[in-house]
């Protein structure tokens, strides 16, 4: 009997079990539907997504276009991919916790992919008067982090912070003016015009 043949009979490998090293050993060509799914529940375990940027993420690990769209579709048809429900959630989380004015929440959403259709009534939920009054906490919360520093910078870097966030500059001048009032700091209210001109 020839070494292969013993070896064969012995169990110590035979014909028919997978090779454990080699080429032969790699798994086969992954099944893109399944690659799609993969990505798409893994990032949705981590948080909530936009359709878009798991679209993008499946484009980066290959998945052709036309099954990202069947998965996707599907993940929408059962609830696990709603574009409507996460611009809400952007909303109120990146409002909150960050307090983004309309103008920011708008182009974050934008860049996360949201249409502006959806974007816009999620937005709604933002009114008016609960910018301008988280605008008052943010411009007072502002004041009281630059207290050791001149008045001009304080009116600067108040100017500007509100500004990064969103907020138009006619109505953080308006609450700078009325919160350096409040504090009697009436050296600095020729500083503050309509335009919110000062920069940081």
């Amino acid at each position: 009997m020839s070494t292969t043949r013993d070896r064969r009979t012995s169990g110590r490998w035979r014909a028919d079990e997978p090779p454990t090293t080699g080429a032969a050993a790699q798994d086969a060509e992954p099944d893109p539907e399944q690659v799609a799914r993969a990505i798409a529940l893994r990032m949705l375990t981590d948080a909530p997504r936009s359709r878009a940027q798991l679209a993008q993420a499946m484009a980066r690990k290959g998945v052709p276009d036309e099954v990202a769209v069947a998965v996707l579709d599907r993940f929408t048809e059962v609830g696990l991919v709603d574009d409507a429900q996460y611009a809400e959630l952007v909303v109120r989380s990146r409002h909150t916790e960050r307090g983004l004015a309309s103008a920011a929440l708008r182009a974050e959403l934008r860049r996360r992919g949201v249409d502006d259709e959806v974007s816009q009534q999620a937005l709604t939920q933002l009114t008016p008067e609960q910018e301008e009054s988280t605008a008052r906490r943010l411009v007072a919360r502002k004041l009281d982090a630059t207290a050791a520093l001149d008045t001009p910078v304080r009116v600067r870097r108040t100017l500007a912070a509100l500004g990064r966030k969103g907020y138009p500059p006619g109505l953080v001048a308006r609450l700078v003016r009325e919160e350096l009032a409040r504090r009697e700091v009436s050296d600095a209210l020729e500083l503050v015009d309509d335009a919110g001109a000062l920069d940081a």
